[in-house]
């Protein structure tokens, strides 16, 4: 690639944090007034060319192309593999889905190692290798360390990347082939960053400084001139994207307050900045209307955004949108993976979960009417699905065909077979069940007599999703469910002309009243209770609702599975709690080790009536959610039931203990404060409790 020596018109370097200006130097150091490290670059506006956009029209589509407004002298040659020039996609199936609105797809997943940290990686070590850099150290989450990998190795620059613990195995095996060195630290990616940092400065080695430096902030600025020129030098009036350190957006705001500077564009977008609910420092600290964001630990399945310590981010890009307008929210892992299936079968766009995040954002927001009709949003599609974590990837999605025996050729009745066993295959039965004995037991008998491919999900949202992209040919549903209860789920489904028509079967242990059996009645559903049957006759009656042959004489014998319906060898647990955010995080919390089933109750009758079903072996009770009498009531139900179980106070850490329920600690296991709960040791007391 031959690049053009267009002359930069970088001519100072500004202070973040006191404004100070300095001498135009990529890697400044300190800033000499105050010491900080958060500095931007300064160019000399008035020699840019008025014609500059026609002139920019005939370069290489590339980041590059923008050379006037990037801090790299002509003497720099760009390590390049010609980054940037992504496409602004319409998605034309989600505008009709919301109505009159405009929105578009930055496409992002087209750079060379298939997320937008190409572009900060190809500023920082075009940079560095100027200097004459042999060796770099870089903390990463995951996607830069794969873009820094690629760009290092093509620069000659040894790469020591240090990474938290929950970065998926595949990003691993890309960064070996890279010839990276690998240290992965067991613990947060805030951790391995301290350490990565003590590692450069112990061997006096460059450390890649994020959001602080220069170079790779630039790179993100060219995202902004590109949307501009591909809306014809329009900006649109939302740009919205995932953020994990807030450099993107730092970056991208900074190009559209350039270019309206200048005038080539009549606005500065609002902002959308969104974060994964398990690690949303930014967007707690804006609805609690602080200007520093506190560290968190993180509590996300969304590894590339699990940055607890915003720093001097949060502070920045809160003030951008104090001034231009835009919203800091959270979403969660299960509104993540939603979207992230959405865009797939909507858009035909397949993305990481990070940027599945920017898209379940977009849904909250105009479901909150943030965005009005008519305006314009412009989405970052930060990254590919490469290597999405395990547990956003469907199982059981193809179908498989076997007309022969391998190296003979198929006869009509080999393929007569094949094909009866492909129709079989191509039936999808969905359960969605809480109870993951329940789903194994059930999965287990159906797929021992037919082939139907049975998928699963724990929770309503899921599954009604799931329900709506898969089209199944039948849904197994049980009752009893955290987030919505069986009834509304079977509701939504009913109620959509797509999904009305699906056969719906109800296993579940709960006990009904004589007005929801009337309901699920004029629904046309079968009722099973869960203890009440045997997985056989259940089988049996899925294969007939499906229009199958079912020979009860000809069943091959399958040994009954030692575990029962209604998980009776698996310990119940209670969560007693109003907030129905808290009990939810916590429900997550105790699920995810499978070892418990756990039930949710937000007031005194709904706890009751749990305790009617079944009695729990522990119950997790907040101390706001009920009175001193309902607490009461509610242990005289439980000892009455036999000995009483473990019971825990979660306070809030302003509320100390109320001296007059002294007398009813000794049913109290422990007391835990909700600001500061330790998830891991409160996992390790109640396994200690109930396991041991």
């Amino acid at each position: 690639m031959a690049w053009e020596m267009t002359d930069s018109l970088f001519s100072a370097v500004r202070c973040l944090e006191c404004s100070g200006q300095m001498p135009a130097d990529l890697f400044p150091g300190v800033c000499p007034h105050c010491g900080s490290q958060w500095f931007d670059a300064e160019y000399d506006y008035q020699r840019l060319p008025k014609d500059w956009a026609s002139v920019i029209a005939s370069r290489p589509m590339t980041m590059w192309r923008y050379r006037e407004l990037l801090p790299f002298r002509p003497e720099i040659s760009p390590v390049s593999m010609w980054e940037g020039g992504t496409p602004l996609v319409r998605a034309v199936t989600l505008e009709k889905k919301y109505g009159n609105l405009k929105i578009y797809v930055k496409d992002e997943r087209r750079e060379p190692t298939g997320s937008f940290k190409d572009r900060q990686a190809s500023g920082t070590v075009s940079a560095l290798k100027a200097q004459g850099i042999k060796e770099m150290v870089l903390a990463s989450t995951g996607n830069a360390a794969a873009a820094y990998a690629a760009y290092c190795s093509k620069a000659g620059i040894k790469l020591w990347v240090f990474l938290a613990n929950n970065v998926p195995s595949e990003k691993l095996r890309e960064l070996a082939l890279y010839g990276a060195e690998i240290i992965k630290i067991a613990g947060t990616y805030d951790q391995a960053k301290v350490i990565a940092s003590d590692f450069a400065r112990r061997r006096n080695l460059a450390f890649d400084q994020g959001a602080k430096a220069i170079p790779g902030k630039e790179g993100f600025k060219t995202i902004a001139f590109e949307i501009a020129e591909q809306l014809d030098w329009h900006s649109p009036d939302w740009y919205i994207q995932a953020v994990s350190g807030g450099i993107g957006p730092l970056g991208v705001q900074k190009g559209f307050r350039e270019l309206f500077n200048l005038g080539l564009i009549d606005k500065v977008p609002k902002l959308g900045i969104i974060q994964a609910e398990g690690c949303a420092p930014m967007v707690q600290a804006y609805e609690q209307g602080l200007e520093e964001a506190e560290p968190v630990i993180p509590e996300t399945l969304i590894a590339v955004l699990a940055t607890g310590n915003p720093g001097l981010s949060y502070k920045l890009l809160k003030k951008l949108v104090d001034t231009h307008g835009g919203e800091f929210i959270s979403v969660s892992d299960g509104e993540t993976f939603r979207a992230m299936r959405r865009m797939a079968r909507l858009e035909g766009i397949s993305m990481e979960p990070a940027s599945s995040v920017a898209f379940a954002g977009l849904e909250n927001l105009l479901a909150l009417g943030k965005i009005k009709h008519g305006e314009t949003v412009v989405v970052n599609c930060s990254g590919h699905t490469f290597s999405a974590e395990k547990h956003v990837l469907e199982d059981r999605f193809s179908l498989h065909l076997t007309p022969s025996i391998a190296g003979s050729e198929p006869t009509l009745d080999d393929l007569d077979v094949a094909l009866a066993q492909l129709e079989e295959q191509a039936r999808a039965v969905v359960i969605i069940d809480d109870n993951p004995n329940d789903s194994r037991i059930i999965r287990r008998f159906l797929q021992h007599y037919k082939k139907y491919r049975v998928f699963d999900v724990s929770n309503g949202p899921d599954g009604i999703d799931l329900v709506q992209q898969r089209k199944p040919d039948l849904v197994i549903l049980d009752l009893t469910l955290p987030d919505m209860d069986g009834f509304m789920i079977l509701e939504r489904l009913k109620t959509d002309p797509a999904t009305r028509n699906i056969p719906v079967i109800i296993v579940s242990a709960r006990a009904l009243a004589e007005e929801e059996w009337r309901f699920l009645q004029t629904q046309g559903v079968s009722v099973w209770e869960k203890g009440g049957f045997r997985p056989q006759e259940l089988v049996g009656h899925i294969v007939r609702t499906l229009g199958d042959s079912w020979n009860t004489g000809s069943l091959r014998v399958m040994p009954s599975p030692s575990e029962k319906f209604g998980n009776s060898e698996l310990k119940r647990i209670m969560i007693v709690d109003t907030n129905k955010r808290d009990s939810r995080m916590l429900h997550q919390l105790l699920m995810s080790r499978r070892k418990f089933e756990v039930l949710e109750a937000h007031t005194l009758k709904e706890a009751i009536a749990r305790c009617n079903e079944a009695l729990p072996s522990l119950i997790i009770l907040d101390d706001e959610t009920l009175s001193r009498n309902e607490k009461t009531t509610l242990l005289n139900k439980v000892s009455a039931s036999g000995p009483p179980p473990f019971m825990f106070l979660l306070k809030s850490e302003k509320d100390p203990p109320d001296p007059s329920e002294f007398d009813l600690q000794d049913v109290y296991d422990s007391i835990w404060t909700k600001e500061v709960l330790d998830r891991n040791n409160l996992l390790s007391r109640v396994e200690t409790l109930l396991l041991e």
